[in-house]
Protein backbone atom coordinates (compact mmCIF):
# COMPACT_ATOMS: atom_id res chain seq x y z
CA UNK A 1 0.00 0.00 0.00
CA UNK A 2 2.75 2.58 0.77
CA UNK A 3 4.68 1.79 -2.45
CA UNK A 4 1.04 2.67 -4.33
CA UNK A 5 0.19 5.96 -2.55
CA UNK A 6 4.18 7.21 -2.63
CA UNK A 7 3.70 6.55 -6.49
CA UNK A 8 0.42 8.38 -6.52
CA UNK A 9 1.77 11.28 -4.55
CA UNK A 10 4.92 11.22 -6.74
CA UNK A 11 2.84 12.26 -9.54
CA UNK A 12 0.93 14.83 -7.38
CA UNK A 13 4.50 16.64 -6.89
CA UNK A 14 5.21 16.18 -10.06
CA UNK A 15 2.65 18.42 -11.68
CA UNK A 16 3.11 20.74 -8.89
CA UNK A 17 6.80 20.86 -9.60
CA UNK A 18 6.04 22.19 -13.09
CA UNK A 19 2.97 24.71 -13.05
CA UNK A 20 4.06 26.05 -16.34
CA UNK A 21 1.46 23.14 -17.79
CA UNK A 22 -1.46 25.02 -16.24
CA UNK A 23 -1.24 28.11 -18.71
CA UNK A 24 -1.11 28.46 -22.39
CA UNK A 25 2.06 30.10 -24.11
CA UNK A 26 3.97 28.18 -21.28
CA UNK A 27 3.33 31.00 -18.76
CA UNK A 28 3.77 30.32 -15.12
CA UNK A 29 0.77 30.49 -13.18
CA UNK A 30 -0.18 30.28 -9.75
CA UNK A 31 -1.81 27.17 -8.39
CA UNK A 32 -3.84 28.98 -5.73
CA UNK A 33 -5.11 31.21 -8.50
CA UNK A 34 -5.46 28.35 -10.84
CA UNK A 35 -7.61 26.58 -8.39
CA UNK A 36 -9.86 29.68 -7.25
CA UNK A 37 -10.48 29.63 -11.44
CA UNK A 38 -11.53 26.23 -11.84
CA UNK A 39 -13.80 26.95 -8.72
CA UNK A 40 -15.23 29.97 -10.68
CA UNK A 41 -16.16 27.87 -13.69
CA UNK A 42 -18.17 25.31 -11.54
CA UNK A 43 -20.00 27.68 -9.90
CA UNK A 44 -20.85 29.67 -13.11
CA UNK A 45 -21.22 26.36 -15.06
CA UNK A 46 -23.85 25.00 -12.37
CA UNK A 47 -25.51 28.10 -12.30
CA UNK A 48 -25.94 28.04 -16.00
CA UNK A 49 -27.10 24.72 -16.25
CA UNK A 50 -29.93 25.22 -13.18
CA UNK A 51 -31.44 27.85 -15.51
CA UNK A 52 -32.42 24.11 -17.44
CA UNK A 53 -31.89 21.42 -15.05
CA UNK A 54 -34.19 22.32 -11.45
CA UNK A 55 -32.63 21.23 -8.07
CA UNK A 56 -30.05 18.87 -9.44
CA UNK A 57 -26.75 20.34 -8.12
CA UNK A 58 -25.34 17.46 -6.81
CA UNK A 59 -25.60 15.79 -10.15
CA UNK A 60 -23.99 18.56 -12.58
CA UNK A 61 -21.21 18.61 -9.78
CA UNK A 62 -20.69 14.95 -10.43
CA UNK A 63 -20.69 15.55 -14.41
CA UNK A 64 -18.37 18.48 -13.73
CA UNK A 65 -16.26 16.40 -11.86
CA UNK A 66 -15.60 13.77 -14.75
CA UNK A 67 -15.39 16.66 -17.29
CA UNK A 68 -12.52 17.76 -15.15
CA UNK A 69 -10.85 14.12 -14.74
CA UNK A 70 -11.74 13.49 -18.02
CA UNK A 71 -12.98 10.46 -17.16
CA UNK A 72 -16.70 9.78 -18.31
CA UNK A 73 -20.23 9.10 -17.28
CA UNK A 74 -23.01 5.94 -16.87
CA UNK A 75 -26.18 7.35 -15.79
CA UNK A 76 -28.64 4.75 -14.95
CA UNK A 77 -31.98 6.23 -14.68
CA UNK A 78 -36.24 5.77 -16.20
CA UNK A 79 -36.65 7.78 -19.36
CA UNK A 80 -37.69 11.39 -18.97
CA UNK A 81 -35.66 12.58 -16.13
CA UNK A 82 -33.80 15.14 -18.31
CA UNK A 83 -30.57 13.24 -19.53
CA UNK A 84 -30.34 14.22 -22.69
CA UNK A 85 -31.37 18.24 -21.89
CA UNK A 86 -28.17 18.12 -19.35
CA UNK A 87 -25.86 16.71 -21.72
CA UNK A 88 -26.88 19.38 -23.86
CA UNK A 89 -26.74 22.37 -21.42
CA UNK A 90 -23.88 21.06 -20.41
CA UNK A 91 -22.24 21.39 -23.87
CA UNK A 92 -23.71 24.54 -23.90
CA UNK A 93 -22.52 25.78 -21.44
CA UNK A 94 -18.81 25.38 -22.35
CA UNK A 95 -19.16 26.30 -25.69
CA UNK A 96 -18.68 22.57 -26.67
CA UNK A 97 -19.76 20.44 -29.93
CA UNK A 98 -22.77 18.63 -28.80
CA UNK A 99 -23.73 15.21 -30.34
CA UNK A 100 -26.29 12.39 -29.59
CA UNK A 101 -25.88 8.61 -30.69
CA UNK A 102 -29.18 6.68 -30.47
CA UNK A 103 -28.08 2.92 -28.99
CA UNK A 104 -29.80 0.71 -31.78
CA UNK A 105 -28.97 -3.07 -32.11
CA UNK A 106 -27.99 -2.20 -35.70
CA UNK A 107 -25.56 0.67 -35.02
CA UNK A 108 -22.47 -0.31 -36.71
CA UNK A 109 -19.19 0.83 -35.52
CA UNK A 110 -18.50 3.38 -38.34
CA UNK A 111 -21.70 5.12 -37.06
CA UNK A 112 -19.64 6.20 -34.12
CA UNK A 113 -16.15 6.16 -35.21
CA UNK A 114 -16.60 7.72 -38.96
CA UNK A 115 -16.04 6.12 -42.50
CA UNK A 116 -14.00 6.85 -45.60
CA UNK A 117 -15.59 7.17 -48.81
CA UNK A 118 -14.82 7.60 -52.12
CA UNK A 119 -15.50 11.21 -53.36
CA UNK A 120 -16.52 11.27 -57.01
CA UNK A 121 -15.82 14.93 -57.48
CA UNK A 122 -12.34 15.05 -56.25
CA UNK A 123 -11.23 11.60 -57.02
CA UNK A 124 -9.89 10.89 -53.42
CA UNK A 125 -10.88 9.15 -50.40
CA UNK A 126 -11.89 11.15 -47.48
CA UNK A 127 -13.01 10.66 -44.33
CA UNK A 128 -16.08 11.48 -42.53
CA UNK A 129 -16.03 11.49 -38.61
CA UNK A 130 -18.62 9.42 -36.55
CA UNK A 131 -20.57 10.98 -33.99
CA UNK A 132 -17.88 10.27 -31.37
CA UNK A 133 -15.97 13.39 -32.91
CA UNK A 134 -17.51 15.93 -30.47
CA UNK A 135 -16.99 17.41 -26.69
CA UNK A 136 -19.98 16.36 -25.04
CA UNK A 137 -21.14 13.15 -26.61
CA UNK A 138 -24.15 11.09 -25.48
CA UNK A 139 -24.27 7.61 -25.98
CA UNK A 140 -28.69 7.16 -25.60
CA UNK A 141 -29.42 3.49 -24.12
CA UNK A 142 -25.58 2.28 -24.45
CA UNK A 143 -26.83 -1.38 -23.34
CA UNK A 144 -29.25 -1.85 -27.02
CA UNK A 145 -25.67 -1.29 -28.64
CA UNK A 146 -24.56 -4.81 -29.99
CA UNK A 147 -21.12 -5.74 -28.10
CA UNK A 148 -18.86 -5.74 -31.61
CA UNK A 149 -20.28 -1.87 -31.46
CA UNK A 150 -19.92 -1.09 -27.84
CA UNK A 151 -15.89 -2.01 -28.45
CA UNK A 152 -15.56 1.00 -30.60
CA UNK A 153 -16.04 3.28 -27.88
CA UNK A 154 -13.53 1.37 -25.74
CA UNK A 155 -10.94 2.54 -27.30
CA UNK A 156 -12.57 6.81 -27.03
CA UNK A 157 -13.08 6.43 -23.88
CA UNK A 158 -9.67 4.91 -22.74
CA UNK A 159 -7.31 6.71 -25.36
CA UNK A 160 -9.35 9.66 -26.64
CA UNK A 161 -8.39 8.96 -30.17
CA UNK A 162 -10.23 6.52 -32.62
CA UNK A 163 -8.49 3.91 -35.25
CA UNK A 164 -10.25 3.74 -38.97
CA UNK A 165 -8.31 1.97 -41.64
CA UNK A 166 -4.27 1.86 -39.51
CA UNK A 167 -4.37 5.58 -38.62
CA UNK A 168 -4.96 6.88 -35.44
CA UNK A 169 -7.04 10.45 -35.11
CA UNK A 170 -7.32 12.00 -32.04
CA UNK A 171 -10.78 13.48 -30.30
CA UNK A 172 -11.54 16.92 -29.85
CA UNK A 173 -10.62 18.53 -25.93
CA UNK A 174 -12.07 18.49 -23.91
CA UNK A 175 -13.97 15.26 -24.57
CA UNK A 176 -16.85 13.57 -22.08
CA UNK A 177 -18.97 10.55 -22.53
CA UNK A 178 -22.34 10.20 -21.50
CA UNK A 179 -23.74 7.07 -21.26
CA UNK A 180 -27.60 6.23 -20.26
CA UNK A 181 -29.18 2.77 -19.59
CA UNK A 182 -32.83 1.94 -18.34
CA UNK A 183 -32.40 -0.38 -15.16
CA UNK A 184 -36.01 -1.21 -16.02
CA UNK A 185 -36.63 -2.65 -19.09
CA UNK A 186 -33.99 -5.49 -20.44
CA UNK A 187 -35.53 -6.88 -23.12
CA UNK A 188 -33.55 -6.55 -26.10
CA UNK A 189 -29.77 -4.99 -24.51
CA UNK A 190 -26.89 -6.30 -24.23
CA UNK A 191 -25.10 -6.08 -20.45
CA UNK A 192 -22.31 -4.13 -20.34
CA UNK A 193 -19.22 -6.00 -20.05
CA UNK A 194 -17.32 -5.57 -16.59
CA UNK A 195 -14.35 -4.42 -18.99
CA UNK A 196 -16.25 -1.31 -20.26
CA UNK A 197 -17.85 -0.30 -17.44
CA UNK A 198 -14.62 -0.23 -15.68
CA UNK A 199 -13.54 2.51 -17.81
CA UNK A 200 -16.33 4.73 -16.89
CA UNK A 201 -15.19 7.49 -14.25
CA UNK A 202 -18.73 7.76 -12.47
CA UNK A 203 -22.03 5.76 -12.12
CA UNK A 204 -25.01 8.65 -11.19
CA UNK A 205 -28.65 8.58 -11.17
CA UNK A 206 -30.79 11.72 -11.06
CA UNK A 207 -33.74 10.97 -9.48
CA UNK A 208 -37.35 12.14 -8.97
CA UNK A 209 -37.42 15.86 -8.35
CA UNK A 210 -39.15 16.73 -5.36
CA UNK A 211 -42.55 18.52 -5.41
CA UNK A 212 -41.44 21.65 -5.14
CA UNK A 213 -38.59 20.92 -7.39
CA UNK A 214 -41.26 19.62 -9.83
CA UNK A 215 -43.60 22.20 -9.49
CA UNK A 216 -40.93 25.07 -10.43
CA UNK A 217 -40.08 22.90 -13.67
CA UNK A 218 -43.53 23.43 -14.91
CA UNK A 219 -43.80 26.94 -14.63
CA UNK A 220 -40.13 27.17 -16.15
CA UNK A 221 -41.41 25.33 -19.30
CA UNK A 222 -44.57 26.79 -19.60
CA UNK A 223 -43.75 29.58 -22.55
CA UNK A 224 -40.22 28.77 -23.45
CA UNK A 225 -37.56 26.37 -23.73
CA UNK A 226 -34.43 27.83 -21.36
CA UNK A 227 -32.14 26.18 -23.44
CA UNK A 228 -32.84 27.71 -26.77
CA UNK A 229 -31.20 30.68 -24.79
CA UNK A 230 -28.10 29.13 -22.78
CA UNK A 231 -25.55 31.05 -23.24
CA UNK A 232 -22.00 29.92 -22.93
CA UNK A 233 -19.56 31.32 -19.61
CA UNK A 234 -16.54 29.49 -20.88
CA UNK A 235 -14.91 28.46 -23.88
CA UNK A 236 -13.66 24.90 -24.87
CA UNK A 237 -10.15 25.11 -25.09
CA UNK A 238 -9.93 27.43 -21.61
CA UNK A 239 -12.11 24.11 -20.15
CA UNK A 240 -9.86 21.98 -21.51
CA UNK A 241 -6.79 23.20 -20.36
CA UNK A 242 -8.51 23.26 -16.51
CA UNK A 243 -7.74 19.56 -15.97
CA UNK A 244 -4.39 20.25 -15.75
CA UNK A 245 -4.98 22.13 -12.55
CA UNK A 246 -6.40 19.12 -11.22
CA UNK A 247 -4.00 17.34 -11.80
CA UNK A 248 -1.73 19.51 -9.48
CA UNK A 249 -4.15 19.11 -6.66
CA UNK A 250 -2.08 18.15 -3.56
CA UNK A 251 -2.71 14.50 -2.50
CA UNK A 252 -0.79 14.16 1.11
CA UNK A 253 0.00 10.46 1.90
CA UNK A 254 -2.29 9.47 4.61
CA UNK A 255 -5.31 11.03 2.71
CA UNK A 256 -3.87 8.71 -0.69
CA UNK A 257 -3.27 5.47 1.99
CA UNK A 258 -7.13 6.42 3.05
CA UNK A 259 -8.61 5.99 -0.10
CA UNK A 260 -6.46 2.63 -0.63
CA UNK A 261 -7.66 1.45 2.26
CA UNK A 262 -11.25 2.10 0.82
CA UNK A 263 -10.31 0.31 -2.47
CA UNK A 264 -8.29 -2.57 -0.92
CA UNK A 265 -11.08 -3.55 1.33
CA UNK A 266 -13.72 -3.99 -1.48
CA UNK A 267 -11.55 -6.83 -2.25
CA UNK A 268 -11.84 -8.16 1.26
CA UNK A 269 -15.46 -7.84 1.99
CA UNK A 270 -16.88 -11.24 1.93
CA UNK A 271 -20.32 -9.47 0.05
CA UNK A 272 -18.46 -8.76 -2.44
CA UNK A 273 -16.97 -11.17 -5.25
CA UNK A 274 -15.10 -8.84 -7.22
CA UNK A 275 -13.46 -5.83 -5.62
CA UNK A 276 -12.35 -2.38 -7.43
CA UNK A 277 -9.56 -2.42 -10.21
CA UNK A 278 -6.12 -0.23 -9.72
CA UNK A 279 -8.26 1.79 -12.51
CA UNK A 280 -10.41 2.18 -9.46
CA UNK A 281 -8.15 3.89 -7.31
CA UNK A 282 -6.69 6.12 -10.26
CA UNK A 283 -10.28 7.43 -10.85
CA UNK A 284 -11.32 8.17 -7.04
CA UNK A 285 -7.80 9.49 -7.06
CA UNK A 286 -8.51 11.86 -9.95
CA UNK A 287 -11.91 12.49 -8.95
CA UNK A 288 -10.94 13.66 -5.66
CA UNK A 289 -8.91 15.82 -6.62
CA UNK A 290 -11.27 17.79 -9.03
CA UNK A 291 -13.92 17.40 -6.32
CA UNK A 292 -11.05 19.67 -3.95
CA UNK A 293 -10.82 21.86 -7.02
CA UNK A 294 -13.88 22.66 -7.44
CA UNK A 295 -14.41 23.70 -3.84
CA UNK A 296 -11.72 26.15 -4.27
CA UNK A 297 -9.08 23.83 -2.84
CA UNK A 298 -5.14 22.79 -3.72
CA UNK A 299 -5.28 20.15 -1.63
CA UNK A 300 -7.93 16.52 -1.11
CA UNK A 301 -9.61 16.22 2.28
CA UNK A 302 -10.64 13.07 3.45
CA UNK A 303 -14.25 14.32 3.05
CA UNK A 304 -13.44 14.51 -0.93
CA UNK A 305 -12.74 10.91 -1.00
CA UNK A 306 -15.61 9.87 1.16
CA UNK A 307 -18.08 12.19 -0.79
CA UNK A 308 -17.04 9.96 -4.03
CA UNK A 309 -16.42 6.74 -2.94
CA UNK A 310 -19.90 5.60 -4.17
CA UNK A 311 -20.19 6.65 -7.59
CA UNK A 312 -16.48 5.97 -8.66
CA UNK A 313 -16.36 2.40 -7.13
CA UNK A 314 -20.10 0.89 -6.73
CA UNK A 315 -20.99 0.24 -10.44
CA UNK A 316 -17.13 -1.55 -10.67
CA UNK A 317 -18.13 -4.06 -7.60
CA UNK A 318 -19.53 -7.23 -8.03
CA UNK A 319 -21.41 -8.50 -4.60
CA UNK A 320 -21.95 -12.73 -4.36
CA UNK A 321 -24.91 -14.31 -5.58
CA UNK A 322 -25.96 -14.27 -1.40
CA UNK A 323 -25.98 -10.62 -0.88
CA UNK A 324 -27.94 -9.95 -3.76
CA UNK A 325 -30.55 -13.07 -2.68
CA UNK A 326 -30.45 -11.05 1.09
CA UNK A 327 -31.24 -7.86 -1.17
CA UNK A 328 -27.98 -6.04 0.09
CA UNK A 329 -26.96 -3.19 -3.03
CA UNK A 330 -23.65 -2.70 -3.56
CA UNK A 331 -24.11 1.21 -2.79
CA UNK A 332 -25.20 -0.09 0.45
CA UNK A 333 -21.96 -2.77 0.86
CA UNK A 334 -19.77 0.83 -0.51
CA UNK A 335 -20.90 3.04 2.48
CA UNK A 336 -20.59 0.46 4.84
CA UNK A 337 -16.76 0.34 4.23
CA UNK A 338 -16.63 3.95 4.09
CA UNK A 339 -18.06 4.31 7.51
CA UNK A 340 -15.78 0.97 9.11
CA UNK A 341 -12.54 2.84 7.60
CA UNK A 342 -10.70 4.64 9.78
CA UNK A 343 -10.33 8.38 8.88
CA UNK A 344 -6.54 10.18 8.84
CA UNK A 345 -6.32 12.76 11.52
CA UNK A 346 -3.17 13.82 10.32
CA UNK A 347 -3.04 17.56 9.64
CA UNK A 348 -3.39 18.07 5.60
Amino acid sequence: MERTASSLEGAVDSAISTPASLAPRGEAVDLAQAVARVRQVAEAVRANIGRVIVGKAAVIDLLLVALLSEGHALIEDVPGMGKTMMARALARSIHGAFARIQGTADLLPGDITGISYFNQKTGDWEFRQGAVFAQIVLVDEINRIAPRTQSALLEAMQERQVSVEGHSLPLPTPFLLLATQNPVEMEGTFPLPEAQIDRFLLRLRIAYPSFEEERDMLYRFKDIQPLDTLAPVITAEEMGRLPAVVRAVRVTRPVAEYLLALVRATREHPAIELGASPRAALALFRASQALAAMQGRDYVKPDDVKGLAVPTLAHRLLVTAQSRLQGRTVEDIVGEIVSRTPVPAEKL
